[in-house]
């Protein structure tokens, strides 16, 4: 071979060597979040945002991304309103070109759905309402169980820890919008087949000061259990209303029920009576995955202390990661098509214990079904009452306290 030959060769083996390089560039992978930060109860949402914002960080700070391919998150304020929703997600979609999208509320999350399912970009729900997963599912998401769950576990509950003869007589108090009434059907169905007395159904509107009238009904209708689906300042309002007319229940609530803020405006008021469905885990559980929380509490000091608000935005961050990673695996390539085939193939994916194992298949993107009841404390510490379980399914069993 001559000098001109291999001078050619040469040339022609680094040009494929770049254009390999080229070919594997590291991309960055993106993230829409329409998330309420302003409006009614927003505190929640604000620590969705910085949980998985700070999860993210974590990872590319940490971990060097996903295969090297760096997240970057998206957040507009929706500030509760459905429309705000809408618009952004469109605009994930159309202008950001997002990989995976994050919507908030039920109301939103529904509203939402015909446009993710429309452009076919894979979406996880913060709010865990039931009727999301109606047909068609596909695109959407659920971290874990649904409000469904919550109502089973919570009832099951209730049963089995009522004294007496007489059927439980529960009430339910909820906001008057999609996320509130999510429990109503269930709640009904399940306390139909344990047995139990549903005495009142009472909701109101989200920006309600005050819960006297509410209280004083249930009050009226004999309920010994108050079961809630309401964010944690209307939560505070109705202990204020429940003390002001002498109405002892056991509140019992979904694992929406706290934030950071409702144990500064609930000192004095939570007096230790607020029982919740919560699906994760715990401080006291000493997890693989509460290490990783705890790791973030001290890297980016958003929380020092176990919070549900920041928890759950850490799930999400987590099964969005995990997705990213499995469509990288699977195709060497991330974008709403294969992060959307990685989902639907979940099969006991494992997070240290943070959230139960969650599956996905094609039909089903409910993640998990598996409860524990938890009792809220006024020092902030959440302290579990029963085993992990599947309602309906395990037999629910009461810890020593």
């Amino acid at each position: 071979m001559n000098m001109r030959s291999r001078f050619w060769i040469t040339i022609l083996a680094s040009v494929f060597l770049v254009a390999g390089i080229g070919s594997v560039e590291a991309k960055t992978i993106k993230v829409g979040a329409a998330i309420n930060l302003t409006g009614p109860a927003s505190s929640w949402g604000q620590f969705h945002e910085k949980g998985q914002r700070d999860y993210f960080r974590y990872v590319n700070e940490v971990k060097g991304g996903v295969f090297g391919n760096k997240i970057e998150m998206i957040t507009v304020d929706t500030a509760y309103k459905v429309p705000e929703a809408q618009a952004a997600v469109n605009r994930f979609i159309l202008q950001d070109k997002v990989d995976m999208i994050a919507t908030w509320g039920a109301g939103e999350g529904l509203a939402a759905k015909p446009i993710v399912q429309k452009y076919k970009v894979p979406t996880i729900n913060y709010s865990t309402s039931w009727e999301i997963l109606e047909k068609p599912v596909d695109y959407m998401y659920l971290p874990f169980g649904s409000y469904k769950m919550d109502c089973y576990a919570v009832f099951e509950y209730i049963k089995a820890i009522h004294k007496g003869k007489t059927a439980p007589k529960v009430g339910l108090l909820t906001y008057n919008n999609a996320y509130g009434r999510s429990i109503h059907a269930p709640s009904r169905e399940y306390a139909k087949k344990l047995g139990i007395d549903l005495v009142a159904v009472e909701e109101f509107p989200p920006k309600t000061v005050d819960l006297n009238t509410e209280l004083l009904r249930l009050q009226k209708a004999g309920a010994e259990y108050v079961f809630m689906q309401m964010l944690p300042s209307a939560i505070i309002t109705a202990f204020k209303s429940a003390d002001r007319i002498n109405f002892s229940p056991i509140f019992l609530g979904t694992w929406t029920s706290t934030d950071p803020d409702f144990f500064k405006m609930g000192k004095g008021l939570i007096k230790d009576r607020l029982v919740i469905q919560f699906p994760g885990g715990l401080p006291t559980d000493k997890s693989k995955g509460m290490d990783v929380m705890k790791e973030l509490w001290k890297r980016y000091k958003t929380v020092d202390k176990f919070d549900a608000s920041y928890w759950e935005g850490v799930v999400v961050g987590m099964i969005m990661e995990k997705a990213f990673i499995r469509a990288y695996e699977k195709s060497k390539n991330i974008n709403p098509e294969t992060v959307n085939a990685a989902l639907e193939s979940f099969k006991n994916e494992n997070f240290g214990g943070l959230v139960p194992a969650i599956t996905y298949t094609k039909d089903d993107h409910g993640a998990s079904f598996t409860a524990r009841m938890v009792r809220v404390k006024e020092d902030g510490t959440y302290i579990p009452l029963t085993n992990f379980y599947i309602p309906g399914k395990d037999k629910i069993k009461l810890l020593k306290k």
